[in-house]
Order: C-alpha cells, then structure tokens, then sequence
C-alpha cells in the first residue's frame, strides 16, 4: 500500500501555481537587473534617453516626447500661458459685426469674454457658437457663453492637462497670486511641450525659411532663423557678426531668454515672444515699428 505525499517543509513535491509565481519573480528579476543601475537624476534619464536614441533602441521623436514630458512635470501655467496683453479677447457689448470681425481675424475656436475691463473675465465663447446670432439675431451674447476656468500661475502643467482631459476644457484663465488675470493657456500650449509645435494646413507655406505671414500683416519668425534670413526678409541691417540667430541676438538684447509675452525692438521691428522651449525662443511674433513722422503724417490728416 502506499503512502500519502509527505507534508514535511521538505517534502518533493511540486505546485505549478508556485512555479508560476516564481517564475514571474525571477523575469521581474532579470529586468531590474537588466535596467539596473538607472539613473540617480532627472538629468542622467535625460543622458540615457540620449543614448538609448544613438543605440537606435528609440527613434528620435520619441526622445523628443520623452524629453518634453519629464520637462513638462518641472512647468507651471505661467511658463507657456499667453500674457494678458497678448490676448484675443471679446466684449460682451460690442456689437455683432465687431465681434465676428475679431473671430475672422484671429481664427480662435474661443475666445474669452470681458465685461466693462479686460480684466473682468465673465466666460468663454466659441467662434462655432457665435454664428446662432444669424439665424436668431434676438439671441444676447450672455446666453452663449460657458463658464471660464480659472487656475493659478503655479498650477503644475501635468496637472493642468490632467484636468483639461477629466473636465472636458481646451483654455482656461491664468491668475496671479493677487487675483489679477495674468494670461490664458490652452491644452494646445500644454500638449506643444511635450510633441512641439502644433501647426494648421496654413504653417505649410514658408517652411523652408521659418518666416509666416499672419493675417493682420505681421509675420511669425522661428528662433533659429539666420540673421541674414531676417534681414533680407524685411530689408533691415541687423548685426550678422556676432550672432547667427534671430533669437540668439534678441536673447541678447535681454540678457536672458525673454518670457512668453515679452517684446524688444530691434532695427525698426518689434519682436514679441509667442512660445518658448528648452531654454529657447521658438516662435516670435514680428512686425514694423511705425515711424514717427508717418503718425505725425496721420494726425495731421
């Protein structure tokens, strides 16, 4: 007659659940060992994402994600927000034609909306919305609007895309510590950080000189565009000696790379700031600064 299998703790006897789990351990195992030792910073993931691109193991836009989205953690809404100054607002008391004159000029899907003073955010309006008021002219402003989100400068930017998913916005208002309406920022600006530079069907033309003419007659200059680019484009006499682009001499002029929002004039141009990245500028925006004589001329009309 036989025996039953032993019990004893060292007993021959097998559970195939158990060398499941062992198994499973020991492959968790060699992948530490296989990634081990990792990097002790953020700067060291960087170098090992840079040198997992020359191994060929990643391509080089997925570094570039890579790269934005552990930059994106260390950014606030302050960073990439568009400044108050610089923003495409509408007054709830303009007249139809106004406003529909502003959404065709600007091409904003919205548009916040101001009562009284710019800094008096009452809600946000979509350009899609604002046609109802052809077919049904009685229709006020007010009843199309929607709600505005308002978030602090300091709001961290992988929150505030967390939210822009979960709640369904595409802009929300920035404020300042006071209160005060500091700028406006989109998911757009916050998905640019990680993927860069969003562009439409119209960003097709002029791509091979990174020179745009916008629609009100001024132009967007990539950063990294020569000098020499610049001055031929507008016919200005801009020093070519010490710098070889256009955002390493306006970077110059501030002693630091200038902030979303800022502007300079330089060789009778007016260079704002719209976007900037990695310690750079990416984008400004450029047009001539009037000359004196000509307002003169005008007023004297």
């Amino acid at each position: 007659m036989s025996e039953p299998p032993s019990t004893r703790p060292g007993a021959l006897w097998h559970d195939p659940r158990a060398e499941a789990r062992q198994g499973k351990r020991s492959f968790f195992e060699r992948l530490v060992e296989f990634v081990s030792p990792g990097p002790d910073s953020k700067a060291e993931l960087l170098e090992t994402l840079a040198d997992a691109e020359n191994r060929e193991l990643i391509e080089p836009e997925s570094r570039v994600m890579l790269e934005g989205v552990l930059r994106m953690a260390d950014m606030t809404a302050g960073d990439v927000m568009v400044a108050a100054p610089r923003m495409d607002l509408l007054d709830i008391d303009a007249p139809y034609e106004e406003l529909l004159g502003v959404v065709i000029d600007t091409a904003h899907s919205r548009f916040p909306v101001y009562e009284g003073k710019r800094e008096n955010i009452i809600g946000i309006l979509m350009a899609k919305d604002l046609l109802k008021r052809q077919r049904s002219p009685e229709l006020h402003l007010r009843t199309l609007i929607r709600p505005a989100v308002f978030v602090p400068e300091s709001k961290r930017l992988n929150e505030l895309l967390r939210d822009f998913r979960s709640n369904r916005n595409h802009l929300a208002i920035v404020i300042d510590e006071f209160g005060n309406t500091a700028g406006l920022i989109t998911i757009e600006d916050v998905l640019e950080e990680i993927v860069g530079e969003i562009e439409d069907e119209f960003d097709e033309q002029q791509r091979e000189n990174g020179i745009y003419t916008l629609a009100d007659g001024s132009h967007r200059v990539a950063g990294d565009v020569g000098i020499d680019a610049v001055n031929e484009a507008f016919s200005t006499r801009l020093p070519e000696e010490e710098f070889d682009t256009i955002g390493g001499l306006v970077a110059h002029e501030f002693g630091r790379v200038p902030r979303r929002g800022e502007a300079v004039e330089l060789g009778g141009l007016r260079f704002s700031v719209m976007l900037t990245r990695g310690g750079a500028v990416r984008w400004f925006r450029v047009a001539r600064v009037p000359r004196p004589e000509a307002a003169e001329g005008a007023q004297a009309d």
